[in-house]
């Protein structure tokens, strides 16, 4: 059967007895955007076919190029947490282009300092917008929302980038650059993914909710934004660093501060004052033995490796003011997790307590003028869906087909705004993204091009499957 050059047939489809072969016939826009003209059907097909996997897989491979393509423009838009401006200008415009309804808009702060999910920032929202674009289904069907953050941490030494931090080169097939596992290459999968389902001309009748959001690192205020704006659905991916793993939960994250004050004098009478550097070394163990005390009854499912999963530990010790004047005060940062199904209200005042009885213990005047712990700076809740969920099964799925084997299952050793999406989105969301987990805020951080290229392939199906 011979079509005119405009036009091309992108999938396949036979019926169950194999007597008919059907196909989608589009023809393409000036915009390069395939549009679906006909379905015919005829006698005969090869056995084994499949539709549509067959001509995402064969979309894959014409487009592989500009798939790595625009990663790579991403990256090399410097993004860290404060200047998410051009990126999201980046994608604002690329969205479009692609025909979808693009939204952008810089998060209200006075609402968002309402809420209790809130984090304080750490800069000023003007000029740092979050991007939604949405792709409307024909309706009847389900609607699937994935969410990315933009934001970067900073760069990093130099000399310890194997390339350049913003060049986004290939080196035995690793991309490096800063938010190329973290997370940037998630972001990139599943605008590719929605990409390879509409150029291939197949309809959905769910909706696709892409969000793209800003301040993740510091505060995850960008998703909690996003979900006071009212966007939701029938499920969502988060695209997170997470190795290829399948991930219905994360873990919660608390940050600590600790003072602890002493006696003040001067040198020459230094024997009438209490050393703050030595008290704050036996607090300093009182945080070491409670993450014992954790690992001694705390356990998850989704977290076998209990031992990586929920660290607590001092990362800061700040004491005296010169270096011969007595130190009579010190000040300890930190920060610990805690696992789905804790109450992280619970867990932060079962610290205190610890600390406060620990160091009561062992310093008569650690007793009488005991620690004072805040709470202060970065704060997530732990969160999960069961691993039954129909999102999560379709995904797993879908991995399958496309990797020949059963993907990981586990939690995810890092919070995620799935909390946000979960708890005040009202959708039920699984984290699953090319980046690699080890790789997150590292120096010469890399992302493994094949394994962005198949998360492409596994999303693009996942949203045939869950939304046609």
């Amino acid at each position: 059967m011979v079509f005119p050059p405009n036009y091309r047939k992108t999938a396949l489809c036979y019926n169950a007895s194999g007597d008919w072969e059907c196909f989608f016939l589009t023809n393409a826009t000036a915009s390069g955007h395939h549009q679906l003209k006909n379905t015919i059907c005829r006698p005969g097909r090869p056995k084994g076919a499949h539709m549509p996997n067959a001509a995402i897989s064969e979309w894959m491979k014409e487009h592989r190029d500009e798939a790595v393509g625009f990663l790579q423009d991403i990256i090399r838009i410097p993004s860290v947490t404060g200047n998410e401006g051009p990126v999201q200008d980046f994608i604002e415009a690329y969205d479009k282009d692609l025909g979808l309804d693009v939204r952008k808009w810089v998060p209200d702060l006075d609402r968002l300092r309402q809420h209790p999910a809130y984090v304080k920032e750490a800069s000023p929202y003007d000029g740092r917008p979050n991007v939604v674009a949405i792709a409307k289904g024909e309706g009847g069907g389900k609607s699937l929302l994935f969410n990315g953050h933009i934001d970067v941490i900073p760069e990093g030494p130099e000399d310890k980038w194997v390339e350049p931090c913003w060049s986004a080169n290939i080196v035995d097939g690793k991309m490096y650059g800063r938010g190329t596992s973290d997370m940037k290459s998630g972001v990139a999968a599943f605008t590719m993914a929605y990409k390879a389902v509409r150029d291939c001309g197949i309809p959905l009748k769910g909706d696709i909710i892409m969000e793209y959001v800003m301040d993740e690192e510091l505060t995850g205020n960008g998703t909690l934004d996003c979900c006071l704006e009212g966007y939701k659905a029938d499920a969502g991916i988060c695209c997170e660093t997470s190795s290829m793993c399948v991930q219905p939960g994360s873990i919660g994250r608390i940050w600590f501060e600790i003072i602890v004050r002493g006696k003040e004098a001067g040198i020459q009478k230094r024997f009438e004052g209490v050393n703050a550097i030595d008290l704050g070394y036996i607090v300093k163990q009182a945080v070491d033995e409670y993450e014992k005390y954790r690992l001694s009854f705390v356990t998850s499912p989704l977290y076998p490796d209990i031992l990586s999963s929920i660290p607590c530990m001092v990362g800061q010790f700040e004491s005296g003011s010169y270096a011969s004047a007595f130190p009579d005060t010190c000040v300890m940062k930190g920060s610990m997790a805690t696992v789905p199904g804790e109450d992280n209200q619970q867990v932060k005042a079962d610290f205190i307590r610890f600390i406060t009885e620990y160091a009561a213990e062992r310093s008569d005047w650690l007793r009488d003028n005991p620690p004072e712990v805040l709470w202060t700076g970065y704060y997530a809740e732990p969160a999960s869906i069961p691993a039954e969920s129909p999102i999560v099964q379709t995904l797993i799925e879908n991995f399958k087909d496309k990797m020949n084997c059963d993907p990981v299952i586990s939690g995810r050793q890092g919070a995620a705004d799935i909390r946000h999406l979960i708890t005040y989105g009202d959708t039920p969301t699984v984290i699953f993204g090319p980046g690699l987990t080890e790789q997150m805020h590292a120096n010469s951080e890399y992302v493994l091009v094949e394994d962005y290229l198949n998360a492409i392939e596994i999303l693009a199906n996942t949203i045939v499957a869950w939304c046609g």
